[in-house]
């Protein structure tokens, strides 16, 4: 497991945006009710009384993998978190409203309609709201919607990174940028494989993103399928208390 924290890491959730003012907050260049965030009650609760919560990205359910067991793959990461004393918040837009917390009728029509429904990034999340559309939200578009609710911890697989060949494409994933820009503590089993991990971190540096490996001093910076690369982590973490901290 390895901790992402992006800029402002320290801000606690005592001092974040009280629950009841998020449904005023509109996301940049949405329009009208179109662009307000909708966050579950069950969230909102929590939120309001400092339990765990923990963000999750829709983006596996609509184009990780077909149905129904995309579906499972959901229910099943929502009951692991729910086992561990947190409460899931799984991130998406539907019919053009952008929440945090789906309920099970959200997640079955994320899951049914698949790749028909967007990948959001933050670039996109905008557009998709005006057009009350739907959209499957990716790393960085979770970060956005988490962070618009006052969640600080959010919980995925592999994250984007710099492509392998992007000193000519200048293909860099959105997820690192906006690991440097919104103050999140992202968990995660480093950058997807296939991507040049050096150069990711690298320009996770530039970005000023604090990098972690739980493990011991010298512990490898994961590869996402396997549990080392062929890379350094820039720090260790001894435990998930430390991580906390």
């Amino acid at each position: 497991m390895l901790p992402l924290c992006g800029r402002g890491w320290r801000r606690r959730a005592a001092r974040a945006r009280p629950p009841a003012a998020i449904g005023r907050r509109a996301l940049s260049g949405g329009t009208g009710g179109g662009g307000a965030v909708a966050v579950h009650p069950e969230v909102a609760q929590a939120l309001a009384a400092g339990r765990a919560v923990v963000a999750l990205e829709s983006t596996i359910i609509s184009h990780g993998m077909p149905y129904p067991a995309n579906l499972e793959c959901a229910r099943a990461v929502e009951a692991e978190v729910r086992a561990h004393g947190a409460v899931p918040a799984t991130c998406a837009i539907i019919g053009g409203v952008p929440r945090v917390g789906l309920d099970e009728a959200a997640l079955e029509h994320l899951a049914r309609a698949g790749e028909a429904v967007r990948k959001c990034s933050r670039r996109d999340l905008a557009s998709v709201a005006a057009a009350r559309g739907d959209g499957a939200t990716t790393v960085s578009g979770t970060m956005v919607l988490a962070h618009l609710a006052g969640i600080e911890v959010f919980a995925t697989g592999g994250i984007g990174g710099v492509h392998r060949g992007a000193e000519r494409s200048f293909d860099v994933s959105a997820d690192l940028t906006e690991l440097g820009r919104t103050p999140l503590c992202v968990v995660c089993a480093g950058v997807k494989s296939i991507l040049d991990i050096g150069l990711t971190l690298e320009y996770l540096e530039t970005q000023g993103v604090a990098v972690a490996t739980l493990g011991p001093p010298g512990v490898a910076f994961p590869s996402f399928f396997t549990p080392a690369s062929a890379f350094d982590s820039p720090t260790s973490l001894p435990d998930v208390e430390a991580a906390a901290a």
